[in-house]
This record gives C-alpha cells, structure tokens and sequence, in this order.
C-alpha cells in the first residue's frame, strides 16, 4: 500500500468507519488498522498533526472533504457522508456561533499558553511573550505600542536550504510576522477600546490579531467585529480553555507584505523583549535552523486542559 499523508490518513479511516471521529479517535483506529506504518512521520503527537491538517485544509481549500461537526471534543467527518440538510446545519452553525466559557476564572496570562500552543500547532507560528513592564516607557504608555504576544513563522522544513539561501541573497527570506493582543473576555463594553489597540500595536507587523476565550455571543457583536476587522484587517481568534485543540481563527487577518520598519524599530528601541525576539529570528535564519525552545514554551493539549480544571 502507498504512503499516506495524515490528511489522506485521516479520509481513509472517516471513509471507512462512517461516522464523525475526534483526531485521536482517527489515530487510534489508524493504529489498529495498520495505517500508522504508511506514514512517513508520526512525531511524538501524530493526532495534533491530524487535527492541523484537516483545520488547515477546512480553512484554505474550499473543496475540502472535511466539515468539522459541533461537539466536545471537536469531531471531523465527510461532507459526501453528511445528508444535505445536516450538512447545511453544521455550515451555519460554524459560521455564526461563537462559544462562550462558563467559567472566568483565569487572567490575560494564563492565555498566553493556550495561543502559543494553537499558534504552533495549527499555524507553524513561534511565539515570544512582550512584557510590557520591561519598557523604557511607563505601562500605560506601552499598552499602546506593544502586543502581548509577538510570533513568527519561518519557510525553514518546508522549503530546501538552497531556496532559503536564494531567497536570502534577494533580500526576501519570506517569514512572516504576527502580532497578537489577547483580552480575557471581549464584548460591546470593551468592544472598540481593544480592538484598536490590537490595531495600534500590529501596525508594525505582517498579519494582527486580537484574541480572546470569552466572546460575546451577541449577534450585533459579530457583525461589529466582522466590519471592523473587513476595515482595518485585524483577525480574530477565539481560545477554547476546555479544549485548546477546538480554538480557531474566526475572522482572518488581511496579509500586508511590507513591515512597518519605523515602528518595528521603535519596538526593538523601547522593549528588551523585542529586541531579543529580532536577534533570534536573525540568528535562526542564519543557521536554517529554528531553536524551539528559544520561543515560547510549547505545552501540550492535556497539560492546558488540567490548568483551567484547577
């Protein structure tokens, strides 16, 4: 039997069980059928990788085969296995609702893990937090100048190191940088204040974001945010505390392909954080190599699940 991908992995093992699975269920079935051993790499979280693809392909091939279906966990089946009507009630239920947690117990901080891990996972972006505190400016000052979370993606794994060098001799290395500013809940009271903070502090970068786990589930809201964001190209994600692996981005960002070198120099100026975020992306392109754990610290879905039970 040929190699399989993880996404063919995954439409073998959904065409053949024939009802709605969760990425682990599909790697566990893949491992009883035998499947495992066709692909060319499994990692030590082949189901993460499975759930990347498949969001992935949902988010950019408009012929994909997947749909995701409403449920804890998040489950994935076939459209060509889904009746019409079903399938026309899981595409209005993924494009107009927006969850909101039961629970408020945590801060801004206890955030920042859960947007690197979805930002790792499903978007191959490193994260570094900015602490605003370590600014030569005073706080309220800095708000307005810095996101919470600066990230980066590299070509490097995917492109071969002759295309890399080549891109480097043209001065265009094509990584892409993202600014994110997380609030702990995001509604009309703090609707506008946030968004053009976000606005304000990812003028500098290649795509902005605001994000947050508790989002209004207004539908005027959402209509405010789509406009808002369709305006000024700032994206929206949503963190899910209960299941970090079900979190996605609702409203893309618009991509700008030129950096705001005058802020970004302000940026690396004003905050040590920065600075440093900019020497290690230097330095990892110099070498074709990403050092992991020079970013933020990766946890794993279940370890971020146990921190919000407590």
């Amino acid at each position: 039997m040929k190699k399989l991908t993880f996404k063919e992995l995954a439409k073998k093992v959904l065409e053949e069980e024939g009802r709605p699975l969760s990425v682990e269920e599909i790697w566990n079935l893949a491992v009883k059928k035998g499947y495992d051993k066709l692909c060319g790499t499994q990692g030590k979280t082949p189901w993460s990788s499975i759930a990347a693809r498949i969001y992935i392909d949902i988010r950019d091939n408009p012929n994909s085969p997947f749909v995701k279906i409403d449920s804890k966990p998040r489950k994935f089946f076939l459209k060509t296995l889904v009746s019409e009507d079903k399938l026309k009630e899981i595409k209005k239920k993924e494009k107009g609702k927006i969850e909101a947690p039961k629970i408020l117990g945590y801060s801004e901080k206890d955030l920042h893990p859960v947007l690197s891990y979805f930002a790792y996972t499903y978007m191959k972006v490193y994260t570094k937090t900015i602490r605003h505190e370590k600014s030569n400016r005073r706080r309220r000052y800095a708000q307005w100048l810095h996101p919470d979370i600066v990230g980066v993606y590299f070509p490097i794994g995917e492109w071969t190191s002759e295309l890399i060098d080549f891109a480097k001799e043209i001065g265009s290395p094509s990584i892409i940088l993202y600014s994110f500013e997380i609030k702990k809940e995001l509604g009309f009271h703090n609707l506008r204040e946030s968004f053009f903070q976000a606005v304000s502090n990812s003028s500098w970068a290649n795509e902005g974001y605001l994000v947050s786990a508790n989002i209004d589930q207004d539908d005027e809201l959402l209509s405010e945010l789509k406009r808002l964001s369709a305006a000024f190209g700032i994206g929206i994600i949503k963190l899910d505390i209960s299941d970090p692996d079900s979190s996605e981005v609702i409203l893309p960002a618009k991509h700008k392909n030129e950096l705001d070198w005058d802020t970004v120099n302000k940026l690396a100026d004003e905050n040590p954080d920065f600075r440093k975020f900019l020497q290690r992306i230097k330095i990892d392109l110099s070498s074709n190599e990403v050092r992991k754990e020079r970013y933020d610290k990766i946890s794993d879905s279940e370890e971020l699940i146990k921190r919000f039970k407590k």
